[in-house]
C-alpha cells in the first residue's frame, strides 16, 4: 500500500478504534519476549561487561525481529492476494499508533480532576507515568498530566508516523520494539544499568529527530491556538529543552511549557525513592486544570500536523524512489 495511503488510514482506524484490550497487539508480544528473552540469557553473577553484551544482543534480536516478521506477514499476505497483504499491513500500521488512547487517558485524568475525585485522577494517572502518583497534589497532578502528553505525543505518535513514512510498518514496528525495550530494562537503576544500557542509548538516537519534531508541532499547533503563546513556546523550546535528564523528552515539555505559561520538570518519586530534576519554564506558575485540558487539544493539533508531514515525507519518498527507477531503466537502455 502506498503510503501516501496508509498513513491517513491507520491514523482514521486509530481514531474510531483506539486501542481495544482484546486485540492481541504487537506491544504485548515483544513484552513477553523481552520478559522471556531476559529470564533466559541473564543469569546472576555476571559481570558488568556480561550484563551489557547479553542486553545488547537481546535489544538487538528484538528489534531485528520486529522489523522482519512484520515484513514477511505483509509479504506472506500479499502473495495471497493484494488486498489481504494491504489488510495485514493496515493492521499493523493501526497498532503502532496510540493518538486516541493517550487523548482519552488524559481526559479520563482531567475529568476525574475536574469532578474533584483525586483518588480517581491519581490512579488513572498511574496508567500513563512511571512516577509515583498516590500522594500528588493538584498540581503535581495536573504536571504530570502535562509531562506525559507532550513526550507520549513524540513517542506514541510522531515517532511511529515518521518511521512509517521512512521506511513503512517494519521500520515502525522495529521502532515500537526500541520504544518497548527501553520501557522494559532501559532504566538506569541498579538492576539494568549495564543490562539496558544498549536499549536506552538506542531509544536515544530513535527519538532524536521525533523529539524535536514534536516540539516543532508544539510551536506550529500554538499558533493555530488562541490561548497558546507560540512565541514563549519557542524560547522555553531552546532555552530548557537540554535541562531534562533524557535528551529528547525536554525538548516537547520545554516547547509545551513554553506555549501554556505552566512550570513543568523537578523532583519525582519512583518507588519511594526521590529522584531531583531541573525545572522547565521556571518563571511560570504550576500548571492548572485548565491548562491540562489546553495540552489535550494542542497535542490533537500537534497529531494533525504530523500526519500531514509524515504524508508529505512518504510522497517524497515514493516520488523519489519512483524516479530512481525511471533513470536505471534508462540507464539500462
Amino acid at each position: 500500500m502506498k503510503r501516501t495511503y496508509l498513513l491517513p488510514t491507520a491514523w482514521l482506524f486509530d481514531q474510531f478504534a483506539g486501542d481495544p484490550e482484546w486485540l492481541p497487539h504487537p506491544v504485548r508480544l515483544m513484552g513477553l519476549a523481552i520478559a522471556r528473552g531476559e529470564s533466559a540469557i541473564r543469569h546472576r553473577e555476571q559481570s558488568s561487561a556480561t550484563e551489557f553484551i547479553s542486553g545488547a544482543a537481546l535489544t538487538i534480536s528484538v528489534v531485528a525481529s520486529s522489523y522482519f516478521l512484520s515484513r514477511q506477514a505483509i509479504r506472506l499476505a500479499t502473495r495471497q492476494s493484494p488486498a489481504l497483504g494491504n489488510a495485514v499491513e493496515l493492521l499493523l500500521g493501526w497498532t503502532c499508533l496510540a493518538a486516541r488512547s493517550l487523548e482519552q487517558e488524559a481526559a479520563g485524568v482531567a475529568n476525574a480532576h475536574g469532578a474533584g475525585d483525586l483518588v480517581l485522577a491519581r490512579k488513572r494517572l498511574s496508567r500513563t507515568v512511571g512516577r509515583d502518583t498516590e500522594h500528588l497534589d493538584v498540581g503535581e497532578i495536573n504536571r504530570a498530566l502535562i509531562e506525559t502528553l507532550a513526550e507520549s505525543a513524540s513517542d506514541g505518535i510522531i515517532a511511529p508516523l515518521f518511521y512509517m513514512a521512512l521506511g513503512g510498518v517494519p521500520l515502525a514496528m522495529a521502532y515500537k520494539a526500541v520504544n518497548t525495550l527501553d520501557s522494559m530494562i532501559g532504566h538506569a537503576d541498579a538492576r539494568y544499568f549495564y543490562f539496558g544500557k544498549a536499549a536506552a542509548r538506542l531509544d536515544d538516537a530513535a527519538n532524536y529527530a521525533p523529539a524535536r519534531f514534536t516540539a516543532l508541532g508544539v510551536v506550529a499547533a500554538s499558533c493555530l491556538a488562541s490561548d497558546a503563546d507560540p512565541k514563549a513556546a519557542l524560547h522555553i523550546w531552546r532555552r530548557d529543552g537540554a535541562k531534562h535528564k533524557s535528551p529528547n523528552a525536554g525538548q516537547p515539555e520545554s516547547a509545551m511549557a513554553g506555549a501554556l505559561h505552566a512550570r513543568l520538570g523537578g523532583s519525582n518519586t519512583y518507588d519511594g525513592e526521590v529522584i531531583p530534576a531541573r525545572q522547565i519554564g521556571a518563571e511560570f506558575p504550576p500548571p492548572s486544570l485548565a491548562q491540562s485540558r489546553k495540552a489535550i487539544r494542542l497535542v490533537s493539533s500537534v497529531t494533525l500536523l504530523g500526519l500531514a508531514g509524515s504524508i508529505l515525507l512518504g510522497a517524497c519518498i515514493g516520488l523519489g524512489a519512483c524516479v530512481g527507477r525511471r533513470s536505471d531503466r534508462t540507464i539500462s537502455q
